[in-house]
């Protein structure tokens, strides 16, 4: 039900969108802790039917200002997050915040163009985006069509080396920016006050964990994040009623898994096509969207652990 009620919204806020310059309809959102306002991306993939709507996403709020964590996978959905922030706030957008290099976490940063906001990203960020804007450009006009229109990359001009303290009057925000894991530039945000996590794409629920960074890398940061204690937490996709830190569970077993088995073949000089079609299957019921990442995950394992010492 919920899925159908925010794909409604989001293509409400299309037609509404292309038809003039009224407000968009707002996403649906949860309050998580006080201040910190989630909105669940899609499971499935992207589609002119989810409008590349497939990423957890929200905003913090403070007595000065607010935060944008992530800004959704398109225009639309940018601008459906920023209606739903003004129905909560009508404080200034301070700072857009961007987890990481992946379309479906950035493109809606344009709807924010217009807030005097400050886009903020790991140190590693401009450069990735560099590198695959326009690939990433043309992939979403591939697939959304004329509904990608407006969607823009946007690079962050507030770079985050190691750690860095924003401040919304009243909520202090820590931004950490990680070694190669998900990706090479992938950065968290807790908010103090009240103990919220926002992870990004370094904790995966329920849909396959993607790994475009680092295996090894990856399962180091798993380990360091499960030292945390956050009271709250938020994946980069998905949800879960289950603790911290057993939340990381499932992602961590998933790319042991991966390892474990991606060093046999090597070992047993497997060539790469025969690791790909056996590695790691017996994790396929526990993850959606499993056929669609598996197999590149597996690639990217098999290239960097044919290499270790």
């Amino acid at each position: 039900m919920q899925a159908l009620v925010y794909r409604l919204a989001l293509l409400l806020a299309l037609c509404v969108h292309e038809a003039s310059a009224q407000s968009v309809a707002p996403l649906p959102l949860s309050e998580i802790a006080p201040g910190n306002f989630v909105h669940y991306g899609s499971l499935e993939e992207r589609s002119p039917a989810n409008l590349g709507d497939n990423a957890n996403i929200g905003f913090i709020v403070g007595t000065r200002c607010a935060a944008v964590i992530d800004s959704g996978g398109s225009l639309p959905v940018g601008e459906g997050l920023r209606e739903a922030l003004r129905l909560r706030t009508q404080l200034p957008i301070c700072y857009v915040i961007t987890t990481h290099a992946h379309p479906d976490h950035f493109f809606g940063a344009a709807a924010f163009k217009g807030d005097d906001a400050v886009f903020v990203g790991h140190q590693n960020l401009p450069r990735a985006l560099q590198q695959r804007g326009k690939f990433y450009t043309n992939t979403l006009v591939r697939d959304l069509k004329e509904l990608a229109q407006g969607s823009a990359v946007i690079e962050p001009t507030m770079l985050v080396k190691d750690r860095l303290a924003l401040d919304l009057g009243g909520r202090k925000l820590e931004l950490t920016a990680w070694p190669t894991a998900h990706t090479d530039a992938d950065l968290t945000v807790f908010d103090e006050s009240t103990g919220t996590l926002w992870a990004g794409d370094l904790l995966f629920v329920q849909h396959t964990p993607v790994l475009d960074g680092s295996l090894a890398g990856f399962l180091q940061v798993i380990d360091r994040l499960a030292q945390l204690a956050p009271a709250h937490f938020v994946p980069g996709h998905g949800q879960t009623q289950e603790a911290w830190p057993v939340a990381l569970a499932a992602e961590r077993r998933y790319f042991t898994v991966i390892a474990a088995e991606t060093r046999r073949a090597l070992k047993s000089r497997r060539p790469l096509q025969e690791a790909i079609d056996t590695v790691g299957l017996s994790e396929a019921p526990n993850w959606v969207n499993f056929d669609l990442f598996h197999r590149r995950n597996v690639t990217a394992a098999y290239t960097e652990l044919e290499w270790e010492d």
